[in-house]
């Protein structure tokens, strides 16, 4: 599986919670797939999903599902500590490792080769780290959320991109309609 066919499949489980998607693709995929205001996407900030992810959690008690790409994590290694040092149990930081940077043509990060993000993130003192395959992403996500506790999924998969436009929604637009969604 592909990051587009994942977001598709988990989108029925993502669509009640608010969610902060990663830069570039992953975000103009999941816009293409279930574009809602309950959808935060990142247009311009390489890294800082999770990290904005893990601030919203923090300051209130909706489940608030971060969607972020192997590269990002990596570009922003500090955010795993202070995940692991600031516990929001209603958060959940999803990495799609595809072990490549999608949105700028597929070059191979170090998470496709030595680097495991799962067990940095547990380096880090993350508790609930859990490693699945594409595949398998529905059934670990359900769970994170049932479980109410902070968790950590890296989700194993092919690297590839489908063709789509980039998103048009003006910034502010998609910002204040987040904000709506948080505050309801």
């Amino acid at each position: 599986m592909i990051r587009s066919e994942i977001l598709r499949e988990i989108a029925p489980i993502l669509n009640p919670h608010l969610v902060v998607c990663n830069i570039g693709l992953p975000s103009q995929e999941l816009h293409m797939i279930d574009d809602n205001e309950r959808n935060f996407y990142m247009l311009g900030t390489m890294g800082l999903s999770s990290s904005i992810g893990l601030g919203l959690a923090l300051a209130q008690d909706k489940t608030v599902i971060s969607i972020d790409g192997d590269g990002s994590v990596l570009t922003n290694l500090g955010t795993l500590p202070t995940i692991a040092n600031n516990v929001a149990d209603n958060y959940i930081l999803l990495i799609i490792d595809n072990g490549s940077y999608g949105s700028t043509g597929d070059q191979p990060t170090y998470a496709g080769k030595k680097t495991k993000l799962e067990a940095v993130a547990a380096a880090c003192g993350c508790e609930n780290v859990v490693t699945c395959q594409g595949v398998d992403t529905g059934k670990a996500l359900q769970a994170a959320i049932d479980s109410k506790k902070m968790t950590i999924i890296v989700c194993k998969c092919d690297s590839g991109n489908i063709k789509l436009p980039v998103i048009t929604k003006d910034p502010v637009v998609i910002k204040h309609r987040f904000m709506e969604a948080v505050a309801s």
